[in-house]
């Protein structure tokens, strides 16, 4: 006996979609996931995420907020920058603070109630609304080359390089003890740090690090996965609307 050949009723599975379209969905996957898991990948090399236990950096960073700073050498940093370090002298913990001299520049305070650097009045619109550039006055500090002054934003209640004036090093941090630059407060979503543009007189600001590249590529990845993993589903059901239709009996 011969055995007839499968009908139209047959339960095996067939492709679903044009055969175009399954190219294509399949290259969306791929790209995404590469975009995707690049983009944690590039980011976990790239930064380093920290919770900040105090609220020295008030307003522009909070107690308890999380931020990510990219990895940077401290040859990399500029007047401006917010900045982790640690320094054995300060503690030997993980401190965030903000730069405003580097090594060659003077500083002092208070003149006309605001920081002055290398005779620069400088403008800090990230200081809390109202306050003063620092609560007391400080003579004028020459920084030595390869060190950094430090400040935090909250002025009144930050053990900084002012808290530091009669150590050996007048206040100054080594550029080497940085170990990174904060580009984002992610928790609450603040975003990217404001640029401290007050400082631009005085010569070159930092450039964001690569974060918004990597946010764009793990949204863009995500979405290309979602959409190309959508296209069988979506076929499929768009093929069999289209067999019942074909099936339908016309009206009698």
């Amino acid at each position: 006996m011969r055995t007839a050949p499968l009908g139209s009723g047959s339960t095996g599975a067939a492709p679903v979609g044009t055969r175009l379209g399954q190219r294509l969905s399949g290259l969306m996957v791929g790209l995404g996931l590469v975009l995707f898991l690049g983009g944690f990948a590039w980011g976990a090399v790239a930064y380093r995420p920290y919770t900040v236990p105090t609220g020295s950096m008030t307003p522009t960073i909070d107690a308890g907020d999380r931020i990510l700073a990219q990895r940077v050498g401290g040859g990399e940093v500029r007047r401006g920058d917010v900045v982790v370090f640690k320094d054995a002298t300060w503690g030997d913990t993980p401190m965030v603070k903000r730069v405003v001299a580097i090594g060659g520049d003077t500083v002092s305070c208070c003149q006309d109630g605001k920081l002055k650097v290398n005779d620069k009045e400088i403008d800090e619109p990230y200081l809390p609304a109202g306050e003063p550039a620092e609560i007391t006055d400080f003579p004028t500090v020459t920084v030595p080359k390869g060190r950094l002054f430090l400040l935090g934003d909250e002025r009144g209640s930050s053990l900084d390089s002012t808290a530091h004036l009669t150590d050996a090093a007048s206040g100054t941090v080594a550029r080497s003890a940085v170990d990174a630059r904060v580009d984002a407060v992610v928790y609450p979503m603040n975003g990217m740090l404001p640029r401290p543009t007050g400082f631009e007189a005085l010569g070159t600001l930092s450039s964001p690090g690569p974060l918004r590249t990597i946010t764009a590529a793990v949204i863009v990845g995500a979405v290309l996965v979602l959409a190309g993993g959508a296209y069988g589903p979506i076929a499929k059901r768009t093929g069999a609307a289209r067999a019942r239709g074909a099936n339908a009996e016309p009206d009698r």
